[in-house]
């Protein structure tokens, strides 16, 4: 499943490839694709006439604001959220495709978005757990997507620190690496990122969160920051069904210090690498490297 990196590339290539999408038509290829209420049919009356506005990322869904009747070609007022949202997860295979020209859409597509000059957003999804949602422009938008309310802080903000990490995991039992796959915790990290931060702090996956020492949750909160860091620079990871607006995957995958490396050696110290289930997750550290 695309984690926050991925995510993230995504929104930036929408926000750059969609200043001011006017949304002359779409099509919902598949009914399921749509999770708001209504359906898909209230789904493509609601959308129809838009101007898609602001992309914006929370965890693991993206938002855009709409804005109604803007087929001027005009600046949009972003504080002026007329038509309501588009809200989107990808889930485990979802993908977004630009296409400049009219083209035949492959089996897996979901929904189709087309402007008045014939360009076409697609919503391609092989699996199709991938969900879309239209918000009224009256409702905040995690009431009618509940999945945000169950967010914790982004990595990147003021709320999400050493000290509010310490308290969460205080007292708990559930490995680490449990926990930080826990999205009320902090939200878009995912399996890949939890296992290069918890090698880039030197911390076992299996240790019960509870018992991490103050330097420890520190050294776990910096290493965090900085492989998501990495990784939104290098256009997300190579492993997983991925790809950007452009149809590219991203580059981080091929510099990964444990992920997907299990029963190789270790980049640091040449010690074979582990690989195990853990709360359902492949997961894989260094026994050398991590205590």
């Amino acid at each position: 499943m695309p984690e926050l990196p991925e995510v993230e590339t995504v929104r930036r290539g929408l926000s750059d490839r969609l200043a001011n999408f006017y949304i002359s038509d779409l099509q919902v290829c598949r009914d399921r694709a749509i999770a708001s209420p209504g359906g898909s049919e209230e789904f493509v009356s609601m959308m129809r006439g838009n101007k898609i506005g602001q992309w914006h990322r929370r965890g693991k869904y993206l938002l855009a604001t709409l804005h109604k009747g803007a087929n001027d070609g005009g600046q949009i007022n972003s504080t002026n959220i007329d038509g309501g949202w588009l809200g989107v997860h990808l889930r485990m295979t979802g993908q977004f495709q630009w296409h400049e020209k009219e083209s035949i859409p492959c089996s897996h597509t979901r929904v189709r978005f087309w402007n008045q000059t014939g360009k076409e957003l697609r919503f391609v999804d092989i699996r199709s757990f991938g969900q879309m949602w239209w918000v009224p422009p009256s409702i905040a938008p995690e009431k009618i997507i509940t999945g945000l309310k169950k967010l914790g802080p982004e990595p990147f903000s003021k709320e999400f620190n050493p000290s509010y990490l310490r308290q969460r995991l205080k007292g708990k039992t559930r490995p680490i690496k449990t926990a930080l796959l826990d999205q009320s915790v902090v939200a878009g990290a995912g399996n890949i990122y939890s296992d290069e931060s918890l090698f880039a702090a030197g911390i076992l996956p299996k240790t019960p969160s509870g018992q991490l020492k103050k330097i420890q949750i520190e050294r776990l909160y910096t290493s965090l920051i900085e492989v998501l860091t990495i990784s939104i620079g290098k256009g997300g990871t190579t492993f997983s069904d991925f790809r950007d607006l452009e149809g590219t995957n991203g580059e981080y995958g091929g510099q990964a210090w444990v992920y997907g490396r299990g029963g190789q050696p270790c980049r640091k110290c040449g010690t074979k690498l582990l690989r195990e289930i853990l709360s359902g997750r492949s997961t894989h550290w260094c026994p050398k490297c991590q205590k």
